[in-house]
This record gives C-alpha cells, sequence and structure tokens, in this order.
C-alpha cells in the first residue's frame, strides 16, 4: 500500500503534497528536516491533513499529481472531509 498525503503549516500556512509508502516516518522527516534543501524545511510543525490510500506508488504518484495541477488551496480545504471527492479521485487513476 502506498499513500498520497497532504500536509499544513500552521506557522506559514501553506499545504503539501507528496507520496510514500510509510506516513509517520514522512511527516517526521519534514519535521526534522531530513530533507535539507526542502521545501518543507522551512518550517517543523508540519501535520497530516489528508491522505488518501493509493494502490502502489504509480498510483500514488498520478493521485499526487493531479491535485498538485489543480494548484488551489480551497481545492485541498474542500478534499478534507469530502469522502466522495477523495475517492473520486482515488478511482479515477486505479
Amino acid at each position: 500500500m502506498h499513500w498520497c498525503y497532504i500536509i499544513y503549516s500552521p506557522s506559514i500556512n501553506k499545504f503539501y503534497v507528496g507520496e510514500t509508502k510509510d506516513l509517520e516516518l514522512r511527516i517526521t522527516q519534514h519535521n526534522t528536516a531530513f530533507f535539507e534543501h526542502s521545501y518543507t524545511s522551512r518550517t517543523s510543525d508540519w501535520s497530516l491533513y489528508v491522505s488518501l490510500s493509493c494502490i502502489d506508488r504509480a498510483h500514488a504518484r498520478k493521485v499526487e499529481s493531479f491535485i498538485k495541477k489543480m494548484k488551489s488551496k480551497e481545492f485541498i480545504i474542500n478534499l478534507k472531509g469530502n469522502i466522495d471527492m477523495q475517492a473520486s479521485i482515488t478511482n479515477r487513476f486505479k
């Protein structure tokens, strides 16, 4: 199983979309600046906002790419808690 995830930082009021096999580890990596020169190394208060279960890495990357192409904070905000919208996105790329 793989995940497409969205994390949120209240200190900079920004979202980050990514994919991973291990959600817990990846969030820890973002919060400890494991990826030194990455966008998320700017702060250490990232928390999981939305996670979408995917079949494999290829599926997760397609979902991630779709969300990023939307280029919309409002889209991401609407995604949280909207199970139908989440299912529609993940099913689109199966």
